[in-house]
């Protein structure tokens, strides 16, 4: 468990000052401890030798003048010494002659230390018991020899005595420098703590957020009130919260501002701006913390303003991407998806994040991705752009597609991915069919309404005379039967010719102020009959508002007609129901008209050519292909339209009473007229 590490600062700084004095202590007291009972020891045998040989002095004259009475005195003397603990004197035989002992002489003591001849003193190291005793020998000299030996005994145990008090009082010394250390340590620690324990809770407030702490001094003046500074555009001017030296490109002119901070600084160290308001290491360090967190304030706002603009461009081009129509993809070099917009996500059925990172193989079908993959890998090999139209068949139905590819290229100038774009252009195809179908259609119409016009005067010719020759041969005759035939099959190219005029009109219009619903009735009431024959029964559900338009009457009623019969045809024989529906749309200007039956209906591929001329799914003697193509060419003169939809869609709502039908669907037919006559012939309308 690491203990030391998690201990506060403060802490450390008590436990190390501790920790120094304690092993200076550990250190010291030892070594001072034997210095001194060395020295203590080395001043005992001294003073012991020092008594010893005055003793040894001052006992010459007693023993010369043998006053045993004045040498006992002299060696009691010496057992008022403090840690002396015997003396007396030996003659020059060894013999004692006074002492001090009271309980009797040691007789072993006699010989336990001896001075030779010539040294001056012996000091022997003497064990009694539990004591230990410095013996001290000195001889008594006089000039004609050696008269006897002076015994001094030092008690060892007062001398490790005094030696210890002196260890105790050095230990005692040691320990109050240490609580001494310690206190004062720890008042200064505190100090140092306390600033650095602001620094922490500013260094916390910046983490969670807070950049408007300071934890710097507040104290000191600012350099333009120093200066008395009057340049407000200087960068310096008016700053409260940072120091000038941390501040770049200030415009004082006592300032270096080349060079980086450090430069900056030593430019400072003169300056008597600096000299005041600078401080220590930790003033340093706090003052650095809050320029730190001004400038991290400044560059998060930064930030946080290029992240908004970023954001904005980004939302804005999303919003470009996703409402358009058009499917925007990117894939990158190895011809994965890397982005896309809204529409193309739609159109594969995934999510936006779930195509990143896909293949065309991912999201299309194996043949369609094919041809993308090939497409794809060839731009991005030759950088070329492709732009071409492609057919994809997707939903029952065909859809055209404009593709444009462009290669995307990066910084260094290598293909770094592919930009497509499929833009649907099903409408358009859809209208260009249909204007190169009008134009096929206009050349056909004048190519048979010019035929028709030259063989209509001969037509005539032909059924005149047809009609003349009968009036002058027999009934009965079979010349007259042949004229019949004639005539008959003349009329039959009548009509044709007739129709032929009609779709490319070039037949006389009426057109006047009509009725619609009236139009359709007339209709109605002339083929009712013949319907009912065979089995078809019409209904009408018309609008009780009785629409007025301006058309010609005639026409269109060939319109209505038109289509009550081929309605008829679709029964196939079996019989049926035709539902005729009109409705007025007066905001939208128009009326419509619907002819539904539920006949075997038109398969698609019939249904786009239904209006052509001469088609026809009928048998050879049953039509001729024009009436749909003239009913078109009417209508179209009326300024509307006329479209079939088959089978009849659900929800088109055959009356419960309709009955019969064949299989197919049936098929309903709806035609639009505009209410507003302005523009189609420009004449005035008559009144029907």
């Amino acid at each position: 468990m690491r203990i030391f590490p998690r201990l506060k600062f403060r802490t450390k700084l008590n436990l190390g000052m501790s920790a120094i004095l304690v092993g200076m202590a550990v250190l010291l007291l030892p070594l001072v401890g034997t210095m001194s009972a060395s020295s203590l020891v080395e001043e005992s045998k001294k003073r012991g030798s020092a008594l010893a040989e005055g003793l040894s002095v001052r006992a010459v004259d007693p023993m010369l003048a043998r006053d045993f009475l004045r040498l006992k005195n002299m060696v009691d003397e010496q057992s008022t010494v403090e840690d002396v603990i015997y003396a007396f004197v030996q003659d020059k035989n060894g013999y004692v002659m006074v002492h001090t002992f009271q309980k009797g002489f040691p007789v072993d003591l006699i010989n336990a230390n001896k001075v030779e001849k010539g040294e001056p003193l012996n000091i022997q190291l003497l064990a009694d018991g539990s004591r230990r005793i410095y013996d001290f020998a000195a001889p008594v000299l006089v000039s004609e020899g050696r008269l006897g030996t002076v015994r001094i005994g030092l008690s060892q145990a007062r001398i490790q005595l005094a030696v210890q008090r002196q260890i105790t009082l050095m230990a005692g010394l040691f320990a109050g420098a240490l609580l001494l250390a310690t206190s004062l340590g720890t008042v200064f620690a505190r100090r140092v703590t306390a600033r650095l324990h602001r620094l922490r809770s500013h260094a916390e407030e910046m983490l969670m957020g807070n950049l408007d702490t300071i934890s710097g001094p507040s104290w000191g003046v600012h350099c333009w009130e120093k200066q008395n500074c009057n340049t407000p555009q200087c960068p310096a001017y008016g700053e409260t919260k940072r120091r000038c030296w941390y501040i770049a490109g200030t415009m004082c002119p006592d300032c270096n501002n080349e060079g980086n901070f450090q430069c900056r600084l030593q430019s400072c160290r003169l300056c008597p701006v600096y000299r005041e308001n600078a401080g220590d290491e930790i003033q340093d360090l706090a003052e650095t913390f809050d320029v730190m967190a001004l400038s991290l304030k400044s560059h998060i706002e930064e930030l946080r303003g290029a992240e908004r603009n970023l954001r904005d461009q980004q939302r804005l081009t999303r919003t470009i991407l996703d409402v358009t129509p058009d499917r925007v993809s990117l894939v990158d070099a190895t011809m994965r998806y890397r982005g896309c917009n809204k529409s193309f996500a739609e159109s594969v059925g995934m999510s936006l994040a779930a195509i990143e990172g896909k293949t065309d193989f991912d999201l299309f079908p194996e043949a369609e991705a094919e041809e993308r993959h090939m497409a794809a890998r060839d731009i991005l090999q030759s950088g070329r752009r492709l732009d071409t139209q492609v057919m994809v068949e997707a939903g029952g139905g065909e859809h055209w597609f404009h593709v444009v590819c462009v290669p995307v290229f990066n910084d260094e100038g290598r293909i770094d991915g592919l930009l497509r774009t499929d833009r649907d252009i099903s409408d358009i195809k859809r209208y260009e069919n249909q204007l190169i179908q009008a134009q096929k259609m206009e050349s056909l119409g004048l190519l048979a309404g010019g035929v028709a016009h030259e063989i209509n005067t001969p037509l005539g010719i032909i059924l005149g005379y047809a009609q003349l020759l009968q009036e002058d041969v027999d009934e009965d005759s079979q010349i007259h039967q042949d004229l019949a035939i004639i005539e008959k099959q003349t009329q039959v190219c009548k009509k044709i010719v007739a129709d032929l005029l009609g779709f490319s009109r070039q037949t006389q219009s009426a057109k006047r102020e009509m009725c619609f619903n009236n139009s359709v009735m007339e209709a109605v009431s002339l083929v009712r009959h013949t319907l009912e024959l065979d089995k078809v029964a019409i209904l009408t559900q018309l609008d009780d508002r009785y629409p007025i338009i301006y058309g010609d009457p005639e026409k269109l009623k060939q319109v209505w007609i038109n289509l009550l019969t081929n309605a008829r045809d679709a029964m196939d024989g079996n019989g049926g129901t035709i539902l005729i529906r009109t409705r007025l749309d007066t905001p939208g200007g128009i009326v419509s008209l619907w002819v539904a039956d539920n006949g075997m209906g038109i398969a698609e591929d019939g249904l786009k050519k239904i209006f052509d001329p001469f088609y026809s799914t009928k048998a050879v003697d049953k039509g001729t292909g024009l009436g749909l193509s003239v009913s078109f060419g009417i209508i179209e003169d009326h300024g509307g339209d006329i479209q079939a939809i088959s089978p009849v869609p659900e929800g088109f709502g055959f009356p419960p009473e309709a009955k019969g039908g064949a299989e197919g669907g049936g098929t309903v037919f709806e035609v639009n007229l505009p209410l507003d006559h302005q523009g189609l012939d420009g004449g005035e309308p008559e009144k029907e």
